[in-house]
This record gives C-alpha cells, structure tokens and sequence, in this order.
C-alpha cells in the first residue's frame, strides 16, 4: 500500500469518527441540555447574586469590570471543560457495547482514530462554549465581541487539551462509575483553581502555585482577555502554555489509545 493511500485512509478515518462523535451527541438530547444549563446557572445565580451582593469591593475585585462581564468567559471555558472532559465517558461506554473492539481492529492507524475521535467532541464543545457565551451577552455589558475569534481559538486549545485527557482515562478504565469519581476529583480544584470566579492575582500565596499548574487557569485567562481586556498573565504565555499542554494531552490519548485492549 502506498503511502498516499494510507495518508488518504487515515484522513478518512478522521472524518468519520469526527462526523460520528457530532452525530452521537445530537442524538443524546440530555447531554446537549445538561451540558450547557449547568454553566448558565452559574453564571445567571452566582454571578448576578454576587454582583448584587458585592456592589462596593467588586470593581477592585474584577478590575473594575463588572461581574457578569469578568465571568462570562470564564463561564464559558467551564462549559467547554465539562463537556470536552467528559469524553473518556463515551470510550468506556464504546468498550461496553463493543464498538471500540471494531476501532481496534479496523485497518486504519489508532492514530487517526483518536484524533478524530477527540476533534468530534472539541467541535461539540466550542459549540456548547459559543452557546454560552451567546447567552451571556446581554448581562455582560463590557464584552468585546472583536474578540471573538481569539476567543474562539482559546475554547479550541482547552476543548483539545482536556478531551485528549479525557479519552485517555477512558482508554484505560472499565467502570463509568470509576470514570464519574475521577471526573469529580478532577473537575472540582480545575475549576475553582483556574480563575473562572475571582482573578488568580487575588488568591492566597499558598493557592497561587496550584493555579499554575491548572491547564484550565491559561485558558480562563486568554479568554477573559480577549472578551474583557484583562488578564493575571501575559497572553503569550496562556497562549503557548495551552498549545503545550494540547499537545502534551494529545500524545497521552494516542498513546493510551495504542495500549487499549478488549478483554
């Protein structure tokens, strides 16, 4: 076989397991619903009761941004963190039902499986982000739309990082259950480390360091830099530092992937 035609499968592997994952998750009208409310709650509840709650500290809080606005993006990246991250579900859930052991076997590299397995959930997440974020508008009066495009390549780099972690966790485990409780381990410090609800330059010394190892904290970041125009860190270090760790992520999955096995 040529290597133009390998080349030509693999990229039609690709295609197909990107269109499949989009398909599946259409198709599953709870996780669409669940995946996008959880995030608006927060961002309807937490940041207008905040914002009402706080009125005096608040503009020294968020840079004098308003809240809604400082969380709006942040809200956002958390919807793309949850629903990219959840991905490792439908890996064990393919293993239950027997299509990974039709994966494993087909004549296309692993490799190109994988990847358009995880660019099929990051487009749905980009997807459920822009939803929020479409949403968001109206209570966030200080988001710039211009900087959307940015935005949207900040949502692509964190959908990649943490779906790629996703499937390879997923690659690995048997038990959704055991899945679930890794996922509450995870999700739960990514989430209150990465500056969605207050900016990392105003934690405790002691929390900061941990804030730095949080892939999410970069992206929380450059998003809220792009939408609102202020940030903890420098954009080209959210920015580099999220493409690392996309890439990082990815090798993992790929890797993970190869060692799969049906038993």
């Amino acid at each position: 076989m040529s290597a133009s035609t390998e080349a030509g499968q693999a990229l039609i592997a690709v295609y197909v397991m990107w269109v499949r994952q989009l398909k599946l998750f259409f198709r599953a009208k709870s996780r669409v619903v669940g995946s996008i409310v959880q995030p608006l709650l927060w961002l309807s509840l937490f940041g207008l009761g905040w914002a009402s709650a706080a009125r005096g500290p608040q503009p020294a809080i968020t840079a004098g941004v308003d809240y809604p606005s400082f969380l709006a993006p942040g809200a956002a990246l958390m919807g793309v963190f949850f629903a990219s991250f959840m991905a490792g579900i439908a890996v064990i859930w393919d293993r239950e039902f027997g299509f990974l052991k039709e994966v494993l076997v087909a004549p296309v590299p692993r490799e190109a499986t994988i990847l358009g397995r995880a660019l099929g959930d990051s487009t749905i997440a980009i997807l459920q982000g822009t939803i929020i974020l479409v949403v968001a508008m109206p209570i966030a009066p200080k988001m710039r739309v211009y900087g959307l495009p940015a935005m949207m390549l900040v949502m692509f780099l964190v959908a990649l990082s943490f779906t790629s972690l996703g499937i390879a966790i997923g690659s690995r485990m048997t038990s959704m259950e055991g899945f679930q409780l890794i996922n509450t381990f995870i999700s739960m410090p990514a989430i209150l480390l990465s500056g969605v609800f207050f900016p990392v330059s105003s934690m405790p010394k002691w929390m900061k360091p941990l804030a730095m190892l949080d892939p999410l904290t970069y992206g929380v970041d450059a998003g809220r830099q792009a939408l609102v125009g202020i940030g903890s860190l420098p954009l080209w270090l959210d920015l580099t530092t999220l493409a690392l760790t996309s890439l990082a992520f990815v090798l993992l999955a790929v890797y993970m992937f190869r060692r799969a096995t049906i038993d």
